[in-house]
């Protein structure tokens, strides 16, 4: 008869499988989010090490019941002073994880049924800035056209604004997504659960890509290098977030005393808040924003905009007529922390 692996194997390869095969491959194609996940994973099993007295050889579905998960809240936020938003977006990590793991092994399931009962801790919710028309002008007027940095500095901004993509979405663009010839460019944006849509590109951020993409890729573009790559690395190698962080701080930085309106600690995201409003401010259909913006569900846009009820109500109206119109794997080793058996480690 063939042994049974014990259980704290069969969960710790369900672990490994989730954060190395399945996000990767069916959730994400962004680090940050694999991070995120891999992280609240590190912090359960802390938890169960540190204040349950869980070895690795006691990991077993009890471990992630009800009565756990809501204890492991609670030390998230008496013990590591996790803010509300905090402990909602650890939760939400782990309940991705127990509903993989029940659809691996049906006895679990009752595990991810419980935690999505759990309620989310109260927050107030902090609007995003983004930045007025003024303070865009003045930061796309920064660059230096004259230097090779300055024109490939531009070709992202002007990109990051007029699409209003994700910044991990334009930094995961590969060549063969931008499309500049023809009647209409268009790039092709892979957003989360890869999910693709198309944005059309307007002339001006079409002259600049055309403009940099020569300089920097050369006549024939090689269709799986990255749009934006690091110069260390080569054009297979993403440009970091980090990077972007840097150069786009730099900006505000050099013009913020003649543009107040400019964010001193400018962030990517607020060329996306941007540009949302904008289109709002132009008259632009909030289902047509949501689609944009690669929202999978229209509160999300509502709620990132700052919408007012009435403005709900009058882009609920709209929705409604729209829909009438067209109907390392670590498991196998039984010793050490939970971490390490889980082989959670941070990469």
């Amino acid at each position: 008869m063939k042994r049974v692996a014990k259980e704290n194997i069969q969960i710790g390869k369900h672990i490994s499988g989730f954060l190395n095969d399945y996000v990767p491959s069916q959730k994400t194609n962004s680090q940050n989010t694999l991070k995120s996940y891999r992280y609240a994973l590190i912090l359960y099993m802390t938890f169960l090490e540190s204040v349950k007295k869980v070895c690795s050889s006691d990991l077993k579905g009890e471990c992630f019941e009800y009565k756990n998960i809501e204890e492991w809240l609670a030390w998230l936020k008496d013990v590591r002073e996790c803010s509300p938003d905090t402990c909602n977006n650890r939760l939400a990590s782990l309940r991705v994880f127990l509903k993989y793991l029940g659809s691996r092994d049906i006895s679990y399931l009752y595990l991810y049924q419980e935690a999505s009962t759990i309620p989310r801790r109260k927050s107030t919710r902090r609007n995003i800035k983004g930045m007025s028309r003024q303070a865009v002008k003045s930061l796309l007027a920064t660059p230096d056209i004259s230097t090779k940095t300055g024109r490939r500095d531009m070709a992202f901004m002007i990109l990051l604004y007029s699409t209003a993509a994700r910044l991990d979405e334009i930094l995961s663009m590969k060549n063969k997504q931008i499309h500049l010839t023809g009647d209409k460019p268009y790039a092709t944006i892979i957003g989360k659960g890869n999910k693709i849509r198309t944005l059309y590109l307007l002339p001006r951020t079409v002259a600049h890509l055309q403009r940099y993409r020569q300089e920097f890729h050369g006549e024939v573009p090689a269709p799986e290098g990255f749009l934006f790559y690091s110069r260390n690395v080569g054009v297979y190698g993403k440009l970091t977030q980090s990077a972007i962080d840097k150069m786009l701080k730099k900006r505000a930085a050099s013009i913020v005393e003649i543009c107040d309106e400019v964010p001193v600690k400018l962030h990517a995201h607020q060329f996306r808040h941007a540009k949302a409003s904008h289109w709002l401010e132009d008259g632009m259909n909030i289902v047509q924003i949501s689609f944009l913006l690669g929202h999978e569900h229209l509160q999300t846009t509502m709620v990132y905009l700052d919408i007012t009820t009435e403005e709900k109500a009058r882009a609920l109206a709209t929705l409604e007529e729209e829909n009438d119109k067209k109907v390392s794997r670590k498991w196998k080793d039984s010793t050490g922390s939970l971490i390490d058996f889980c082989g959670l480690k941070n990469r």
